[in-house]
């Protein structure tokens, strides 16, 4: 039997605070394929972190369950580590290591698995080239653009070839010209390695471009109010945006997203 990436078994988040409790997250049911690329796309507070946080063993669900590659993520209150392995997250913010030449930033997930120096490095080469910033390797981050970094925090994400990819929002503190280039990138990158990517953004337009499909989540407490499947071959190019079969796609999540928020 063939088990989804990532499945959801009534999945529940509630935040205690010192008022009262924040019901974040309603029981969700969810399934994502192998090799998908879902975008979770919502209000701001609707859940979309929240969710993505629990994919990624970064806080627990109140209640149900979720399986990674079918392997259980929690028993007993404690993340399973069989099942986090097969996770690697980028998040808004690169969050390289200043004291670290982006090679050393690169492979530091080996090097805390105990990998040897050289096969460290001839990784980090590899992945610096699959993320389009070779020779740039023996850089600090300060000397690198906002964009560059962002491919550094990718390559690092894939350094130790984890099966799915969380992103939460990683393109939003670029500008649109960046961002247009980094979407082309993803595209690039997931169509050459096939992981499974689960992407956060406030874009519809992102969204659209980028995904197979969209779960649109509601206002808190977070659910699922729609999935759209995105019907575009790959790979997308940036004039598939002005086509009316994209346009379309767009109109109907921002109608819907004007509904409810």
């Amino acid at each position: 039997m063939t088990h989804p990436a990532i499945a959801f078994d009534a999945v529940e988040k509630w935040y205690g605070t010192r008022d009262e409790p924040v019901h974040a997250l309603a029981a969700t049911d969810l399934a994502v394929a192998e090799a998908e690329f879902l975008v979770l796309l919502g209000p701001s507070g609707c859940g979309k972190t929240t969710l993505l946080r629990m994919i990624g063993g970064l806080i627990a669900p109140t209640s149900g369950a979720i399986a990674i590659e079918g392997k259980g993520l929690w028993q007993n209150g404690q993340r399973q580590a069989e099942a986090l392995s097969d996770l690697g997250m980028v998040f808004q913010e690169a969050n390289l290591f200043p004291w670290l030449s982006i090679e050393q930033n690169i492979a530091l997930p080996l090097e805390l698995k105990g990998v040897p120096r050289a096969q460290r490095a001839a990784r980090a080469q590899e992945l610096a080239r699959l993320v389009g910033i070779q020779g740039f390797e023996k850089r600090w981050p300060r000397e690198l653009s906002g964009g560059m970094r962002q491919r550094a925090a990718i390559a690092r994400a894939l350094s130790y070839d984890p099966r799915i990819l969380l992103m939460d929002e990683p393109f939003g503190a670029l500008d649109a010209m960046t961002r247009e280039a980094m979407n082309l990138e993803l595209q690039r990158i997931w169509l050459a390695t096939r992981k499974t990517i689960v992407l956060v953004t406030h874009s519809i337009a992102e969204a659209v471009f980028l995904g197979d499909r969209i779960l649109l989540l509601s206002p808190r407490p977070g659910r699922i109010d729609m999935v759209v499947d995105v019907p575009f071959a790959r790979p997308r190019v940036p004039d598939l945006q002005s086509t009316v079969e994209f346009q379309e796609i767009v109109r109907k999540l921002r109608h819907r997203l004007a509904e409810i928020s």
